[in-house]
């Protein structure tokens, strides 16, 4: 190791998402994959909360009513799932989406990862919330089951669920999500790196980390 080499910029990554995207959780497998084949670089992940389904209630609403009211009916809803479920494969994530009973407000699984930014939990929540979502099919909206993934990811699930049972935190996101819309990001997931360069998409590994060397390289230069 070249003791002498300069150290490189610490990046910034904004991860604009919503926790019941999926291309969002595609977007989210491919990002780690490029971060981890790029040991080279010093990065940190800030989780920007987007709301697809703002007027949502809090209790979620049942599936099929949600798949009626967004994508015109079951047919079509199943033709999207089968190719999200192809690619999803391929990067590694099991898509069940015949698990899903109810789509939920995704407000308390933000407030959640907020909560757990500060113990330095954050990207291993929101990896496992979408996993409690998108694979195992369970509502992500409900408080108990909210607490008991912040547990599993190694968190105190009482505090957690005394956490949810607050408001704390909920006009943060709301407040994020209007910020998201004036920036002009009106679909997710969307990277912001080092807080210039956006692209929107579940991009592939090779366009993120294409767009990673530009904004580190501005980084440094400044």
């Amino acid at each position: 190791m070249n003791m002498l080499a300069p150290q490189r910029a610490r990046l910034s990554i904004e991860f604009v998402h919503d926790l019941i995207c999926p291309w969002c959780y595609l977007g989210l497998r491919r990002l780690l994959t490029t971060l981890r084949r790029r040991p080279d670089l010093q990065f940190d992940i800030v989780w920007r909360p987007f709301l697809l389904n703002p007027d949502m209630p809090r209790v979620g609403m049942p599936r099929a009513d949600y798949v009626v009211r967004k994508f015109g009916g079951e047919d079509r809803a199943r033709r999207l799932y089968a190719s999200i479920s192809d690619i999803g494969r391929a990067e590694g994530i099991l898509f069940r989406f015949d698990r899903i009973r109810r789509t939920p407000s995704s407000v308390d699984a933000h407030r959640l990862v907020r909560w757990a930014e500060q113990y330095g939990r954050g990207t291993e929540l929101v990896e496992a919330l979408f996993t409690a979502h998108f694979t195992d099919g369970r509502d992500i909206g409900d408080a108990q089951v909210l607490a008991g993934v912040a547990m599993a990811c190694g968190l105190d699930g009482a505090e957690a669920l005394r956490f949810l049972t607050s408001d704390a935190e909920a006009d943060s996101i709301h407040a994020e999500n209007l910020r998201a819309h004036r920036l002009g990001i009106n679909g997710v997931p969307c990277f912001v790196l080092g807080g210039r360069h956006a692209i929107a998409g579940a991009q592939e590994p090779e366009v993120i980390e294409r767009l990673l060397d530009v904004a580190v390289v501005e980084a440094e230069e400044s």
